[in-house]
C-alpha cells in the first residue's frame, strides 16, 4: 500500500473521528503519526497479547504497575505522569491516551477505539510497502480472550493471523486449548506461519516439541528468530492440559541455540519472547549474543527499548492496541544503529483493510446475535488492567458472592479484558471478553483464615518477588468481601497483613465460605463463570459506578509505578 493510496483511503474515512491535533484533518493527523521513514536494512514489525480481539476496543492502561527488586521505578513500571516524563510525551495528547490511564474517559471519547485487525492490517501493509522483506512477528496470547476464539478453539484468530501476514509466533494462552489442539494447529493449520518455542520439551526424553528457531535473510542480512513460550504455563494455567510437556526459561539451552545460529551465519539474533519484560531484562544480561528481544506477556506498552548491554529489550502492549516498528542498520555483523516506534493503532485514523474486514464479518456472523445480547448498562468506567482490583473484576466478585452465598470471593489477576465507558451497554461479548477460558467453572470452598492468608501471600510473591525468574503469575488475585494490607517490598510470606471481614480480624483457625473460578485443578466442575456474571448483571440492569476493594498499600510512597 503506497502512501498515495493510503492517503486516499484516509480521506474517505475522514468522518470517522478526531485527529491528533484539533487543527489537523484526519488524513493529516494519520499521516503525521504513521509516516515512519524507513531506516537501515532490516525491518521488524511486532505485536503481542492481542487476546483474540478482532474488533477495535477501548483498553485502559494501569494506574498501578509496581516493580520489584531492581525493576522498581524503571520501565515498564511507570504509570501516568511518570511515564510521560520518562519518554517526553505531551500530556493530553493522543500518545498520552494510548500509553496511560490519564483522563481516560474524556480521552477515549475524543480519540476513539484502538486496535482491530482490519485497522492493524492497513497499518502493516503501509509499513511493509516501505520496508521490503520486513518480518511480522506475533508474540502470542493470540488465540484466547474472546467468545469467538473460545467457541472456535482459536480458528477465527488463526485465519486472521494468516491474512495479516504473520511470519512467526509463539505461545502462552494458546496452550489452554490443550496439547492435542495446539499440535493440530501447528502441524496442519498454521502454515505458512511458523510457531517457534525453544523452551518446550517432552517430559520423558526432553525432545523439542516445536521448532526452536528459524533462519532468514532480509536484504542480504542473515538473521535468526528464536521462540520463547511462556515459561510458567503449567503453573499459571492447568498442568493437565499439557501433561507431557515441560516449559521453563531454559537459559542454558537458549545460550546453546544462540551460539548455534551464530555458527550457522546469523548476524542478527532476535528472541520472540513471551517471558514478560522483567524476565527479558534479566535474561538479556545473562545470555550472550541476543541483539533484540521482542517481548510480551506483561502487556506493557513501552515507548522505547530498554538497552541491556548490546541487547534491545521491548514490550509491545496488548489487545491489538500497538504495532511496534524496529528498523535496524546491520553492518559488519552487528547493529550499527536502530530506530524504534511503538505505534498506537487508532481505529479512527486507519481505514479498515477491506479483505480483513470481510473475513472478520464472515467468521463472526454465526455468533453475531448471541454476542450482541444487551445485558445491562454501565454508569461507570469498567476495566481490569492493574496490579489490584479493577472495576470489572469487582463486578465478577460481587456476582460470585451473591450467586454462591459466599463471604469472600477470589478472581484471577488476568491482564486481558476490554474496557467499557460510562453509558455503554454491557453485552454478552463484553462479559466473555473478561471470562473466556477453557476452565471457567465457579467453585465454592471452605477455607480457614490461615489458608486464605497463605493463598494471598503465594500470589503476591508471584507478582512481587525481587527475582524476575520467580515471578510466575499475572497481577494480584482480585479479592471480594475481605480487606487487607499489602507491603510489596516486604520479604516472602510477610507481605499480607490486617485481613478483615466486615471490619473484624480474620481468624486463622476459623472456616470461611470462599467462591472463585478458573481453578487449575483437574476434574473441577461447576457453572461457567460467564453464566453467573451475566445473570447477576441482568438482574441489576443498570450498573452504578463500582467501589473498588483495594488493599491498603504499605511502603511504596512516591513510587512511579503507582498514581
Amino acid at each position: 500500500m503506497q502512501r498515495r493510496e493510503f492517503l486516499r483511503l484516509l480521506a474517505l474515512a475522514a468522518a470517522a473521528g478526531a485527529s491528533l491535533r484539533p487543527e489537523r484533518s484526519i488524513a493529516q493527523a494519520a499521516d503525521e503519526l504513521y509516516d515512519v521513514p524507513k531506516f537501515g536494512n532490516v525491518g521488524l514489525l511486532h505485536f503481542t497479547d492481542c487476546h483474540a480481539q478482532l474488533l477495535p476496543v477501548h483498553f485502559r492502561e494501569p494506574n498501578v504497575n509496581l516493580g520489584a527488586g531492581d525493576a522498581a521505578g524503571r520501565p515498564p513500571h511507570l504509570v501516568g505522569d511518570a511515564l510521560l516524563r520518562q519518554f517526553r510525551i505531551a500530556a493530553g495528547s493522543a500518545l498520552a491516551h494510548a500509553y496511560t490511564f490519564l483522563d481516560f474517559e474524556r480521552a477515549a471519547r475524543r480519540y476513539g477505539k484502538v486496535g482491530g485487525f482490519a485497522h492493524l492490517a492497513t497499518l502493516v501493509k503501509r509499513l511493509r510497502a516501505d520496508r521490503p522483506g520486513a518480518l511480522l512477528l506475533d508474540g502470542g496470547d493470540t488465540w484466547q480472550g474472546s467468545a469467538t476464539a473460545l467457541w472456535t478453539k482459536g480458528a477465527d484468530m488463526i485465519g486472521a493471523q494468516k491474512l495479516l501476514g504473520v511470519d512467526f509466533t509463539t505461545g502462552h494462552w494458546e496452550f489452554t486449548y490443550g496439547a492435542e489442539r495446539v499440535k493440530q494447529v501447528v502441524d496442519k493449520e498454521l502454515a505458512p506461519i511458523e510457531f517457534l518455542a525453544q523452551n518446550v520439551k517432552t517430559t520423558d526424553f526432553e525432545d523439542p516439541v516445536f521448532k526452536p528457531y528459524a533462519l532468514r535473510t532480509v536484504n542480504g542480512v542473515p538473521l535468526a528468530i528464536v521462540g520463547q513460550a511462556f515459561p510458567y504455563t503449567p503453573i499459571a494455567n492447568p498442568r493437565h492440559l499439557v501433561p507431557d510437556w515441560t516449559f521453563g526459561i531454559q537459559e542454558p539451552r537458549l545460550q546453546q541455540l544462540v551460539d548455534e545460529v551464530r555458527a550457522k551465519g546469523a548476524r542478527i539474533v532476535v528472541l520472540l519472547s513471551h517471558n514478560g519484560m522483567d524476565v527479558d531484562v534479566k535474561l538479556a544480561a545473562r545470555v550472550r549474543g541476543i541483539d533484540v528481544i521482542l517481548g510480551g506477556h506483561t502487556h506493557d506498552g513501552v515507548p522505547a527499548p530498554t538497552v541491556v548491554g548490546r541487547t534491545l529489550v521491548t514490550n509491545a502492549g496488548s489487545n491489538g492496541k500497538f504495532l511496534a516498528v524496529l528498523d535496524l542498520d546491520a553492518r559488519d555483523g552487528r547493529i550499527a544503529g536502530y530506530r524504534y516506534r511503538l505505534l498506537p493503532v487508532f481505529a479512527n485514523l486507519l481505514p479498515p483493510d477491506p479483505a480483513m474486514q470481510a473475513y472478520i464479518d464472515r467468521v463472526r456472523a454465526p455468533y453475531a446475535v448471541r454476542l450482541a445480547e444487551r445485558i445491562a448498562v454501565t454508569e461507570g468506567l469498567l476495566y481490569r488492567r492493574g496490579n489490584f482490583n479493577g472495576s470489572f473484576d469487582q463486578l465478577i466478585l460481587e456476582a460470585l458472592m451473591q450467586a454462591k452465598g459466599a463471604e469472600i470471593a477470589f478472581s484471577p489477576g488476568f491482564r486481558w479484558g476490554t474496557t467499557l465507558l460510562p453509558g455503554d451497554a454491557i453485552t454478552l461479548e463484553h462479559v466473555m471478553d473478561q471470562t473466556a477460558i477453557t476452565y471457567p467453572a465457579v467453585t465454592v470452598n471452605e477455607m480457614t483464615g490461615a489458608r486464605i492468608k497463605e493463598i494471598l501471600e503465594d500470589v503476591c510473591d508471584n507478582l512481587f518477588n525481587p527475582d524476575p525468574y520467580l515471578q510466575q503469575g499475572g497481577d494480584m488475585v482480585r479479592v471480594g468481601g475481605l480487606t487487607y494490607a499489602c507491603e510489596p517490598r516486604a520479604k516472602t510470606g510477610r507481605r499480607i497483613s490486617d485481613l478483615r471481614l466486615q471490619g473484624k480480624p480474620l481468624e486463622a483457625d476459623k472456616t470461611y465460605r470462599v467462591a472463585g473460578w478458573a481453578s487449575v485443578g483437574e476434574g473441577v466442575t461447576g457453572e461457567p463463570v460467564w453464566d453467573v456474571v451475566a445473570r447477576h448483571l441482568r438482574e441489576r440492569r443498570s450498573i452504578a459506578p463500582v467501589k473498588l476493594n483495594l488493599p491498603r498499600l504499605v511502603g511504596i510512597e512516591r513510587d512511579p509505578g503507582i498514581a
